[in-house]
């Protein structure tokens, strides 16, 4: 069973990417069988534009890859900033470019990263608007890191001792839900309910 671990900041040695690499070494603890991480730093993806679905090449090749390696993911975590309230443009950029034949139907866990006390927004963000059309699944349960310098840190010296074991633990028990989510998505997906050609996009 694999997963995917969206990293969606842009910056370079980020807190979500941080973030991602935690709950990296957390999932292959706790027995999945392929964990990979996809950051966004840097943003390796051009803007989307209607070259995408007029199938040109320069498309194709660039987005093959990333689609087959989606493809073959049983779940997802979105590992997302809070940048002025909002996701960042790259994370938006990156599922407009992703269609249901790449996440359609699979489960995802939303952790929303913020260095102060929010955290909300992009959560809300993401369940409102990234999901329409290729059919990714948010899960109901969320965690959302707050003051992330000071959590979940290799140096235990650098961590709030109380507000780490917490998210540690909180950060276990989603990724917990998430499999029994896979599991449980896999079939309704070898049912062959979900597929269509007649109601390609989400109302």
């Amino acid at each position: 069973m694999k997963i995917t671990i969206i990293s969606g900041s842009h910056r370079a040695n980020s807190q979500s990417l941080k973030v991602a690499r935690y709950i990296e070494k957390t999932l292959h603890d706790s027995g999945w069988d392929e964990v990979e991480i996809l950051s966004l730093a840097d943003n390796p993806l051009p803007l989307w534009d209607q070259g995408v679905w007029d199938g040109e090449e320069k498309w194709t090749e660039l987005l093959t890859p990333l689609r087959e390696d989606l493809q073959s993911s049983e779940a997802f975590i979105v590992v997302t900033p809070e940048w002025h309230g909002q996701v960042p443009a790259g994370l938006k950029n990156l599922f407009l470019l992703c269609s249901k034949n790449e996440l359609g139907h699979k489960p995802a866990l939303i952790v929303s990263v913020s260095s102060g006390d929010g955290g909300a927004y992009p959560v809300a963000e993401l369940r409102m608007s990234s999901y329409k059309n290729n059919r990714l699944c948010y899960i109901p349960e969320q965690v959302i890191i707050r003051n992330v310098e000071q959590v979940l840190n290799e140096d235990g010296a650098e961590n709030d001792e109380r507000s780490d074991v917490y998210y540690r633990e909180r950060l276990e028990w989603a990724v917990g839900i998430l499999k029994e989510y896979s599991r449980a998505l896999a079939h309704v997906r070898a049912s062959g309910v979900t597929q269509t050609d007649k109601f390609n996009n989400g109302m």
